[in-house]
């Protein structure tokens, strides 16, 4: 089973194929496998202040962190897995405490922004299905983008365009260890069944849940059954919630998702990890 520790014990790195991850809040993670670290959906804003969400839109943050972004392992970061370029999972106080020459994985509409905007100059935009291999000492991992949609019909044009990634790590010999699925800000839709003919066998699925809603009621991520439609349609080994409880437009809180994927046999699949605490996941611990 996957193993849990607060932030404050002194760590030891991951066992030799497994990730150790860290849940900062929201969706922004600390992922450290063997010798590469990656930082997914920076989000360092804290208890008060707002996200921007375009169009005059904010959103107030409800809960703090669970790092400041000073106290992020600056130099040991490979890269920054980001989703999309939206104010809750990357905001004013991650754009100033980041290197200008870390690089970052995201969509070609982000990585141009943050290119051209923000001065982060190795900013690597990926198309549906593209990926990028880095590699770090003898470790490696493959980030491939994959389908998401942020809201219903017309409606996801006004959003950020989005992606799921998925994380293959392994060694320099190029055999893939342990695969890590991380959703993005996506709906439900048809085009995620492909996830699924192409990668059958997930060890770890991240799902941004929360049933954001804006203005008007319009939803434009999973709430507790959507969530819960994604595990029957992946079918992961395991899952690992994210992305609820933190921001006043999160309208599906984490227990509802908790209870509807129980009802549906999920429960064992669950990884409950609380802002602070770290997982380790590796393909043997999760079988």
């Amino acid at each position: 089973m996957p193993h849990h520790s607060p932030d404050s014990q002194r760590r030891a790195g991951p066992p030799e194929g497994a990730a150790d991850i860290q849940f900062i809040g929201n969706a922004t993670l600390l992922i450290r496998y063997g010798d590469l670290t990656l930082l997914t959906d920076p989000n360092f804003l804290h208890r008060g202040q707002r996200a921007h969400l375009g169009y005059g839109l904010v959103s107030r943050r409800v809960t703090e962190p669970a790092l400041d972004v000073t106290e992020l392992p600056h130099e040991d970061l490979d890269a920054v897995v980001l989703s999309h370029l939206h104010g809750d999972h990357f905001d004013r106080v991650a754009r100033q405490g980041l290197d200008r020459s870390l690089p970052f994985v995201t969509t070609p509409h982000g990585s141009l922004l943050l290119r051209r905007l923000y001065g982060f100059h190795h900013a690597a935009g990926l198309r549906t299905w593209q990926c990028r291999t880095l590699r770090h000492g003898d470790s490696t991992v493959r980030i491939t983008s994959l389908p998401g949609r942020h809201a219903p019909g017309p409606a996801r044009f006004l959003l950020p365009p989005v992606m799921g990634s998925l994380l293959e790590f392994g060694d320099r010999g190029g055999e893939v260890r342990l695969v890590l699925y991380l959703s993005g800000d996506t709906l439900v839709y048809e085009g995620l069944g492909e996830i699924a003919v192409r990668h059958p066998d997930i060890h770890l699925a991240v799902l941004h849940l929360g049933g954001t809603t804006l203005p008007g009621g319009l939803v434009v991520t999973m709430d507790a059954e959507q969530g819960t439609d994604l595990l029957d349609l992946l079918r992961p080994r395991r899952a690992l919630p994210v992305h609820y409880d933190d921001y006043t437009v999160f309208r599906s809180p984490l227990e509802n998702f908790l209870a509807e994927a129980e009802r549906r046999g999920h429960a064992s699949r669950l990884v409950r990890c609380a802002p602070g605490e770290h997982v380790t996941v590796g393909a043997a611990a999760t079988a």
